[in-house]
Order: C-alpha cells, then sequence, then structure tokens
C-alpha cells in the first residue's frame, strides 16, 4: 500500500520548467527525506504533494486520513497566545473547550513546552520555541501524513539537533508518514528512513537510497561515517550541495 503517490508530476514558473516526470511512492510509516541542488524544486514538489499548489502536469494520490505542513518559518498569528496557535489546528473539530486544552497541553509535551510557555506569544518565544511551536499545531489534530519543507534552516546547530530529536520521537519512531525537504544530507541521514534525490535540472528524481538502521538508533559517528561515503563514493549525491542562484526551491 501506498501513502502518497506522485505520478509524472511537471511543473513550470515564468516558462521555465522546474519539475518534469516526477514519480515519487511514500509507504505506510515511511519518512521520506527530498535533497537536491539548491533551487531544483524541492519545496514546489513538496507543495504540490500538499496540494498547496497545483501541477502543471501529473497526478497526486492522497490514500491518508489528514496531513499537515511545516514550513520554513514557523508562521505563528502574533496576536494569539502560544496555546491559541497550538489549538488553531483543532479549528476543524468539534472538541469540547476542556478536550481541546488537554490535546494542546499533551502535544506542547511531546515538543518540550513547559505550560508557562503556553501563555506567552510568539514575540516572547525563542526561535527554538517557536518552531516547536509550529510542530506542535501540526501535530495536534492527529495527523497521519506530514509534509516538512526545511523547517530548521534558520536555526543553529543545537537547537537544529533538538527539533531533529522531536521529528524522529513524534513522526519517524512512532509509526507516521511524511516528506521532509532539506538541503543538509546530515539531517536527511539523521532523521529519514529513506533519501529520494531530486535532479537539478527539472528531469525527475536521479534515484533513492534506503539508510542502514533505523531513526533514533543512528549514533554521529554512523551519520558522518554516510555522509562522507554517500558525497565520496556515490554518484547520486555528486550534485546534491551544487546551487543556482537564479532557480527556485
Amino acid at each position: 500500500m501506498t501513502m502518497l503517490h506522485l505520478e509524472r508530476i511537471g511543473h513550470s514558473f515564468l516558462g521555465r520548467t522546474v519539475l518534469d516526470g516526477i514519480d515519487l511512492e511514500i509507504a505506510p510509516g515511511e519518512l521520506v527525506a527530498l535533497v537536491g541542488p539548491s533551487g531544483s524544486g524541492k519545496s514546489t514538489l513538496a507543495h504540490i504533494a500538499a496540494g498547496l499548489v497545483e501541477p502543471r502536469q501529473g497526478r497526486v494520490t492522497r490514500a491518508y486520513r489528514q496531513h499537515a505542513v511545516i514550513f520554513q518559518e514557523p508562521r505563528l498569528l502574533p496576536w494569539a497566545t502560544t496555546a491559541d496557535n497550538i489549538a488553531f489546528g483543532l479549528k476543524r473539530q468539534r472538541l469540547s473547550r476542556t478536550e481541546r486544552r488537554e490535546r494542546v497541553l499533551t502535544v506542547a509535551a511531546r515538543v518540550a513546552l513547559e505550560p508557562a510557555d503556553l501563555k506567552k506569544y510568539p514575540a516572547q518565544l525563542s526561535g527554538g520555541m517557536r518552531q516547536r511551536a509550529a510542530i506542535a499545531r501540526a501535530l495536534v489534530a492527529k495527523p497521519d501524513f506530514l509534509f516538512f519543507d526545511e523547517p530548521f534552516t534558520a536555526l543553529d546547530v543545537a537547537l537544529k539537533r533538538r527539533m531533529q530529536d522531536i521529528v524522529i520521537d513524534t513522526v519517524a519512531a512512532s509509526g507516521h508518514c511524511g516528506l521532509f525537504i532539506t538541503h543538509d544530507l546530515s539531517e536527511a541521514v539523521r532523521i529519514a528512513h529513506r533519501i529520494v534525490v531530486l535532479d537539478g535540472n527539472g528531469h525527475g528524481i536521479l534515484g533513492s537510497r534506503s539508510v542502514p538502521l533505523v531513526p533514533g538508533t543512528r549514533d554521529d559517528a554512523m551519520v558522518f561515517e554516510t555522509v562522507q561515503a554517500m558525497l565520496g563514493h556515490d554518484r547520486l549525491f555528486a550534485h546534491v550541495n551544487d546551487c543556482d542562484e537564479r532557480s527556485v526551491a
């Protein structure tokens, strides 16, 4: 069974082909990391898969019940408290006030937010706390598929690692499915079951590699050695760090 199936997806901006002939399947319980050169269309593909952008060609088939998206920026409502921002994900569900509060408290604890943090406004939170609130907002409605659009790019190394641990604990090790967009191969190796490489010239998926072991069991030495092997000996990753500033993400 496939939870997400992209078939022959194509897209362009201002007459320039960004994506062409993209085929991708994600299985139940699988977290896939999508990497590729800067400007290769990774975020565009994620937005198409999530239904935020309509593709010019191809078809998206979703077999999951509900999904949520975590963007590069937290995108919290500045006039709402952290608790109200998280509860925004429950807007369409008919829950009592008590049920909403319990759901918010539970998911906040999962992302290491304290009860006192829930009374604060976004401007009173650190960058890492804002991103944790965004993750909590995505998780609170209990989606069975999550899209991550380079959510930790702006965070420092320590905060990024903590956020990766949250992804591993709440998604990869919990039976959820997901598509994680990243330009950081070390991040992909650390959190994903499989890494898919997108061609930088809009020519589709170049290939994929399964990552040894399971997320949460890979130590720093294993991650480092795996990344070095990929970059040094696997032609699939030869251009993954290329950059084209004229292109879209």
